[in-house]
């Protein structure tokens, strides 16, 4: 419950912090370890249980319900990480189209797009859990995190524990937080050329962390690190690296020459980086203005408003995103097909390894569970999508339609996650197509997005999940009931934090309206919003199509399935040359993935800080690395975290604020500047 609180208070805020796994990994272990001391060992039996004992402690602490503790606690979040995706929904309803929705329709709405994936996910897990052949290399950091954790220390060691470790740092964390939560915000952004040329738009463009290109920018805030790309510290640095390259190629290269030097779909007359959607005359586009009383697209409104543009930074976030899915695809099918198709009939032989064999020891989930959960949850999804139908606009055979991509995608996409840790995301082709068939209705399109993206995602988090209680020796069991249970907990908390915030925050997510210091800023909903508005309000034809202006984004489609094509005939001319299969398309197209809502401040930290720990750090410190790397992200995370939350109920709820230089923010307001010739914005100069 306080993890899935944490979340999704921070998930609004301008800088979201995510409590990851990991942190809740490290912090179980103390509480267990206390838990086991300090609780009665007095035995007792109760009716009904024949000669069966209980005890409110059992015993000591164990590997075992650490990591059932670990995966309750996580079950149900966003990819493993974050709020429920649905939430999502909720927000953009309340928050940006000003309509109403009820919290019954929504918690329905939360709880059945994160389950209903659980359904066929256990069906398929003989075919992607048990066999070897599938070994999930996601799943082994935890695996290794959870053995190193347990293992004793040796006698008379003189190294400090793990425990005490993680008690100074969350302590500094905590303390620390104060400053850049609090008293001394301007340190989550420090761009010196914003205060060395005040008055130039340009210079705001490129030295601004949170609006530009983040040239000498840098922060002194955690959570700016890890807002968005969680921790850099459980990063490996071979991703990290891959990631590095694709951002500097496209923010420091393609998009500079996209916007000073070709003024791609005009982009001048807008920000260079902004979340917003503009009309043709740099203004802010004027979004329920368009939008009628059945919430779908006013047709005659929409042509005197005109079409909708974006920011170069946006409109070339989409096309990256095009380009790194059919790459992921390509890049699979090139360097990984055969070994996939053996490994895919190897699992359908059923060959049992030892891990696989020592499982048979418990009992296992009888199929009636899973089918009994996959007719209920479509039953519960078929009564919101018909009697609650004008709070989600789905209809019947639109539900049906999302459950069969994502039960279509479901086997080969866990196959491909098992094998190459790559996971092709469903959210841009469930979008497209419900854009195609039902185009101006924004809230059809999200739910279909959501009952079909989140439902595969969600069924690969469960195979995932399971693999981990697979190598952990779990009981299958008890590893359903945790993730069955967690998710409905972690939904329910996630949605009543959102209401509660959506309700009692003034003006929640609406920028211009909010105070100057004001952290309720709502970048992930931004996001979730404006694809509402271009794949649902206007859909792909208006925005891709030969009736907007970005059609030319859709050759990203071709050049991203062409590019691992190029390095696969390359591996074949030169196969000495170790380094050309290396080359990994789908994570250099996909690396600025988090743009928007992150920023180039919240990439160069992270990258910067990934580099320092997980090569030097690593390299030359490896058993300091080894014993506490994980432990510091995991105290950094919890520290700033608790004090967040204490910060809030305490002061900013209570109309308590700081108002002085240190906390006017980053100081590079022009950033948000148009520099085309004639465009008058307010708060900008006028360029002729």
């Amino acid at each position: 419950m306080l993890l899935s609180f944490l979340n999704q208070f921070f998930y609004y805020r301008k800088e979201p912090l995510i409590v990851t796994q990991i942190t809740v990994q490290i912090a179980a272990l103390p509480l267990g370890r206390f838990m086991a001391a300090v609780l009665p060992t007095k035995k007792f039996h109760i009716p009904g249980f024949g000669s069966r004992e209980f005890s409110l402690n059992p015993g000591p602490f164990n590997m075992k319900e650490h990591v059932l503790i670990s995966i309750f606690a996580n079950a149900g979040t966003a990819f493993g990480n974050g709020p429920a995706y649905a939430v999502g929904i909720v927000d953009i309803v309340k928050a940006f189209y000003k309509r109403k929705i009820s919290f019954m329709a929504s918690w329905l709405l939360v709880i059945t797009t994160q389950v209903l994936g659980y359904g066929w996910a256990g069906i398929l897990r003989k075919y992607v859990v048990d066999p070897a052949h599938m070994w999930w290399p996601g799943t082994l950091p935890q695996v290794s995190l959870f053995r190193a954790l347990h293992e004793k220390d040796e006698a008379g060691e003189q190294r400090m524990s793990r425990a005490k470790f993680f008690l100074i740092a969350f302590i500094c964390s905590f303390c620390y937080a104060v400053f850049p939560g609090y008293l001394f915000t301007t340190l989550t952004s420090i761009s010196w050329v914003c205060w060395a040329f005040p008055k130039s738009v340009t210079a705001h463009q490129l030295g601004s962390g949170l609006e530009g290109l983040g040239l000498g920018a840098f922060t002194l805030d955690w959570t700016a690190v890890t807002s968005f790309l969680f921790s850099p510290l459980v990063s490996p640095f071979f991703a990290t690296l891959n990631i590095a390259i694709g951002y500097a190629l496209i923010v420091y290269l393609v998009i500079p020459i996209a916007y000073w030097v070709l003024n791609l779909y005009n982009a001048t007359t807008f920000p260079l980086f902004s979340l917003h959607l503009y009309a043709s005359n740099g203004q802010k586009y004027n979004v329920t203005a368009i939008v009628n009383d059945k919430f779908q697209l006013d047709i005659a409104k929409y042509a005197e408003h005109g079409r909708i543009n974006m920011s170069i930074f946006l409109a070339l976030a989409y096309g990256f995103s095009f380009a790194a899915i059919a790459a992921t695809l390509s890049h699979v099918f090139f360097f990984y097909g055969s070994d996939i198709l053996a490994r895919s009939r190897a699992s359908y032989k059923g060959k049992d390894d030892i891990h696989t064999r020592l499982m048979k020891k418990y009992k296992d989930i009888p199929g009636w569970w899973f089918y009994l959960m996959l007719l209920v949850t479509i039953g519960v999804s078929l009564v919101l999508c018909t009697i609650l139908n004008d709070q989600v606009q789905l209809q019947w055979w639109g539900l049906l339609f999302a459950c069969a991509i994502a039960l279509l995608f479901t086997l080969p996409i866990s196959i491909i996650t098992a094998t190459t840790n790559q996971t092709p995301g469903l959210n841009v082709i469930t979008e497209y197509i419900m854009g195609l068939v039902r185009p101006g209705e924004p809230l059809t399109n999200v739910c279909f997005k959501t009952y079909g993206y989140i439902s595969m995602a969600q069924a690969i988090s469960f195979l995932s999940d399971f693999k981990l209680g697979h190598y952990m020796k779990i009981p299958p069991r008890s590893m359903f009931l945790v993730q069955f249970i967690g998710t409905i907990i972690a939904g329910t908390v996630n949605l009543s934090v959102a209401w509660y915030l959506l309700t009692t925050v003034p003006h929640i997510c609406e920028r211009e309206f909010l105070p100057p210091n004001s952290p309720w800023t709502c970048p992930n909903d931004h996001v979730f919003f404006n694809a509402s508005v271009l794949w649902g309000l206007a859909g792909p034809k208006r925005m891709f199509g030969s009736l907007g202006n970005y059609s030319a984004l859709n050759w990203f489609f071709l050049g991203g399935f062409l590019a691992p094509m190029l390095v696969y005939l390359l591996h074949k001319a030169f196969p000495k040359k170790t380094w050309i299969p290396k080359i990994h398309f789908p994570i250099i197209l996909g690396a600025t993935a988090m743009i928007p809502p992150a920023s180039t401040l919240n990439y160069n930290a992270w990258i910067v800080i990934g580099v320092i720990f997980n090569y030097y750090v690593f390299r030359y410190r490896k058993q300091w690395w080894q014993r506490y790397n994980y432990i510091l992200s995991a105290a950094m995370d919890a520290g700033v975290a608790i004090m967040g939350v204490l910060l809030y109920f305490i002061l900013s709820n209570n109309g308590i604020n700081l108002t002085w230089w240190g906390t006017g923010g980053e100081y590079c307001d022009l950033a948000s500047c148009p520099t085309a010739k004639g465009i008058l914005v307010d708060s900008c100069p006028v360029h002729y």
